[in-house]
């Protein structure tokens, strides 16, 4: 009997371990890989940082609400016009490493944009971080999304899949749909592309698109930002019908093409 317990408390013990490494679905060389490429994003903000003259940069920290945002607002404009480059790179190192590694508040980013920018500069600013962040996204899942997605989404994942096959022949059109609806986030979309097999190409076209309503409309806001009460103030009437037309301005070209064919 004292045998028997002992084998009883060896198995129970084996496979503690065992179950404790499966709750980490990266291997040490994709979890390298990642840490990487979050390394150098540090590097490139800490290149940007020395650059700049001494001073007070408490109030550097990604906003999480529009008093946050006012704040930093009203701290960089003096920097922008004095520093331009670095404020420039900064900006788009943090928005980039944000949709890397879908980071939320990005929103406020764009917001930031309009506010610093202006409406034009602004959306093609957004328009381009956006989608660098959105392909880095894509290049860094395809090292190491399959175990992650599999672990944390994997009904999301069945159904964008099965959704992608379905809509092979016009895959832009669905890339466009899903970025000009709420239809899936777009960081499940950037991260779940490369898995389900999107073209990177098509990826990239859905992308640049299908941002530009929204980022518009963003944008647009920053300009009165003062005046925002939350972020739900974004999406009035007008914002809402602009975004409607917009959206269909993006898709009309991928459609007539594809009647004509």
């Amino acid at each position: 009997m004292e045998k028997e317990g002992e084998i009883n408390g060896v198995n129970q013990h084996v496979p503690v371990p065992m179950s404790s490494q499966s709750k980490f679905p990266l291997s040490f060389w994709e979890a390298a890989a990642a840490s990487t490429v979050a390394l150098t994003f540090l590097i490139g903000l800490l290149g940007v940082y020395l650059t700049m003259p001494d001073s007070d940069y408490s109030f550097l920290k990604l906003p999480r609400t529009l008093q946050d945002l006012q704040l930093l607002r009203d701290n960089l404009e003096s920097y922008t016009s004095d520093y331009t480059a670095q404020v420039l790179v900064g900006y788009c190192v943090v928005y980039i490493f944000m949709q890397t590694f879908m980071i939320p508040g990005t929103v406020f980013m764009s917001l930031l944009a309009g506010a610093l920018f202006g409406v034009f500069k602004g959306v093609a600013l957004v328009v381009f971080t956006a989608t660098a962040g959105a392909s880095s996204c894509f290049f860094l899942s395809k090292l190491i999304g399959r175990p992650l997605l599999s672990s944390l989404w994997p009904d999301k994942l069945k159904f964008f899949q099965t959704q992608v096959a379905k809509r092979r022949k016009s895959l832009l059109n669905y890339m466009l749909f899903l970025r000009l609806t709420p239809t899936l986030p777009n960081t499940f979309i950037n991260f779940a592309s490369p898995i389900v097999d999107v073209p990177y190409h098509i990826f990239f076209l859905g992308t640049v698109i299908g941002l530009i309503p929204a980022a518009y409309v963003t944008v647009r806001a920053g300009l009165a930002l003062g005046e925002l009460q939350s972020v739900g103030d974004l999406y009035d009437f007008n914002s809402i019908a602009t975004l409607f037309f917009i959206g269909v301005v993006s898709v009309t070209p991928t459609l007539m093409s594809k009647s004509e064919s």
